[in-house]
Protein backbone atom coordinates (compact mmCIF):
# COMPACT_ATOMS: atom_id res chain seq x y z
CA UNK A 1 0.00 0.00 0.00
CA UNK A 2 1.33 3.49 -1.23
CA UNK A 3 1.77 5.95 1.81
CA UNK A 4 -0.11 9.19 0.34
CA UNK A 5 1.32 12.49 2.04
CA UNK A 6 -0.83 15.99 2.76
CA UNK A 7 2.65 17.87 1.39
CA UNK A 8 6.24 17.82 0.47
CA UNK A 9 6.70 19.44 4.35
CA UNK A 10 4.87 16.19 5.59
CA UNK A 11 6.79 13.68 3.57
CA UNK A 12 10.11 15.49 4.68
CA UNK A 13 9.05 15.47 8.31
CA UNK A 14 8.20 11.99 8.37
CA UNK A 15 11.40 10.95 6.44
CA UNK A 16 13.24 12.41 8.68
CA UNK A 17 12.17 10.62 11.32
CA UNK A 18 13.82 7.45 9.73
CA UNK A 19 17.22 9.26 9.27
CA UNK A 20 17.35 10.24 13.53
CA UNK A 21 20.96 8.35 13.34
CA UNK A 22 22.57 11.20 10.92
CA UNK A 23 20.92 14.13 13.05
CA UNK A 24 23.55 16.97 14.00
CA UNK A 25 26.43 14.98 12.48
CA UNK A 26 28.67 17.66 10.78
CA UNK A 27 29.63 15.30 7.78
CA UNK A 28 26.44 14.92 6.73
CA UNK A 29 24.90 17.84 3.83
CA UNK A 30 21.09 17.39 2.21
CA UNK A 31 20.85 17.66 -1.36
CA UNK A 32 17.56 18.84 -2.85
CA UNK A 33 16.60 18.77 -6.33
CA UNK A 34 14.76 22.25 -7.28
CA UNK A 35 11.68 22.87 -7.35
CA UNK A 36 9.64 19.68 -5.79
CA UNK A 37 12.83 18.03 -3.53
CA UNK A 38 13.57 21.62 -1.75
CA UNK A 39 10.76 21.53 0.83
CA UNK A 40 11.05 17.78 1.36
CA UNK A 41 14.72 18.53 1.83
CA UNK A 42 14.34 21.38 3.82
CA UNK A 43 12.17 19.59 6.00
CA UNK A 44 14.62 16.92 6.51
CA UNK A 45 17.85 19.61 7.38
CA UNK A 46 15.73 21.15 9.85
CA UNK A 47 14.50 18.39 11.44
CA UNK A 48 18.34 16.73 11.77
CA UNK A 49 19.57 20.00 12.16
CA UNK A 50 22.27 19.93 8.97
CA UNK A 51 22.87 21.81 6.39
CA UNK A 52 20.56 21.69 2.76
CA UNK A 53 21.44 22.63 -0.15
CA UNK A 54 20.89 22.43 -3.67
CA UNK A 55 21.77 20.22 -6.53
CA UNK A 56 20.26 20.72 -9.80
CA UNK A 57 20.33 18.41 -12.88
CA UNK A 58 19.34 19.57 -16.29
CA UNK A 59 18.11 17.09 -19.27
CA UNK A 60 20.58 17.16 -22.61
CA UNK A 61 17.70 17.14 -25.12
CA UNK A 62 18.59 15.77 -28.52
CA UNK A 63 17.86 18.72 -30.61
CA UNK A 64 14.99 18.90 -33.05
CA UNK A 65 13.16 16.58 -30.52
CA UNK A 66 14.15 18.17 -27.03
CA UNK A 67 11.94 15.36 -25.13
CA UNK A 68 14.84 13.16 -25.90
CA UNK A 69 16.77 12.79 -23.42
CA UNK A 70 20.59 11.91 -24.66
CA UNK A 71 21.95 12.37 -21.27
CA UNK A 72 22.18 14.70 -18.79
CA UNK A 73 24.57 17.01 -16.72
CA UNK A 74 24.24 18.22 -12.89
CA UNK A 75 25.76 20.33 -10.23
CA UNK A 76 29.18 19.91 -9.71
CA UNK A 77 30.36 18.45 -13.34
CA UNK A 78 28.39 15.43 -13.22
CA UNK A 79 27.89 14.11 -17.39
CA UNK A 80 25.42 11.39 -18.22
CA UNK A 81 24.90 10.06 -21.46
CA UNK A 82 22.78 7.70 -23.10
CA UNK A 83 25.40 5.86 -25.25
CA UNK A 84 22.11 4.11 -27.11
CA UNK A 85 20.35 7.26 -28.17
CA UNK A 86 23.56 8.83 -29.29
CA UNK A 87 24.55 6.02 -31.27
CA UNK A 88 21.08 5.32 -32.75
CA UNK A 89 20.14 9.02 -34.04
CA UNK A 90 24.22 9.23 -35.07
CA UNK A 91 24.73 12.56 -32.99
CA UNK A 92 28.66 13.98 -33.16
CA UNK A 93 30.24 14.41 -30.03
CA UNK A 94 30.33 18.30 -30.86
CA UNK A 95 26.28 18.31 -30.38
CA UNK A 96 26.08 16.69 -27.67
CA UNK A 97 29.36 19.00 -26.14
CA UNK A 98 27.04 22.26 -27.75
CA UNK A 99 23.92 21.10 -25.36
CA UNK A 100 25.58 20.38 -22.84
CA UNK A 101 27.48 23.42 -23.09
CA UNK A 102 24.09 25.55 -22.97
CA UNK A 103 22.54 23.35 -20.37
CA UNK A 104 25.32 23.79 -18.32
CA UNK A 105 24.81 27.84 -18.39
CA UNK A 106 21.30 26.95 -17.34
CA UNK A 107 22.79 25.50 -14.51
CA UNK A 108 25.04 27.85 -13.36
CA UNK A 109 22.82 30.65 -13.40
CA UNK A 110 20.40 28.63 -11.24
CA UNK A 111 22.97 27.74 -8.49
CA UNK A 112 23.91 31.66 -8.40
CA UNK A 113 20.34 32.56 -8.48
CA UNK A 114 19.35 30.22 -5.65
CA UNK A 115 21.93 30.66 -3.54
CA UNK A 116 22.03 33.95 -3.69
CA UNK A 117 25.78 34.55 -5.11
CA UNK A 118 27.26 32.27 -2.08
CA UNK A 119 29.42 29.34 -3.29
CA UNK A 120 27.94 26.15 -3.02
CA UNK A 121 29.35 23.84 0.45
CA UNK A 122 32.08 21.54 -0.63
CA UNK A 123 31.03 17.75 -0.63
CA UNK A 124 34.83 16.60 -0.64
CA UNK A 125 35.91 14.19 1.51
CA UNK A 126 31.66 13.96 2.79
CA UNK A 127 30.90 10.19 2.57
CA UNK A 128 28.32 9.66 0.32
CA UNK A 129 24.89 8.27 1.99
CA UNK A 130 25.29 4.98 0.88
CA UNK A 131 28.73 4.54 2.44
CA UNK A 132 27.41 5.83 5.58
CA UNK A 133 24.99 3.03 5.75
CA UNK A 134 27.80 -0.34 6.26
Amino acid sequence: MAIRFDNRQQAGELLATKLTTYADRPEVLVLALPRGGVPVGFAVARALHVPLDIFLVRKLGVPGHEELAMGAIASGGVRVLNAEVIHTLHIQDGVVDLVAAQEQQEIDRREHRYRDGHPAPSIGGRPSFWSMMD
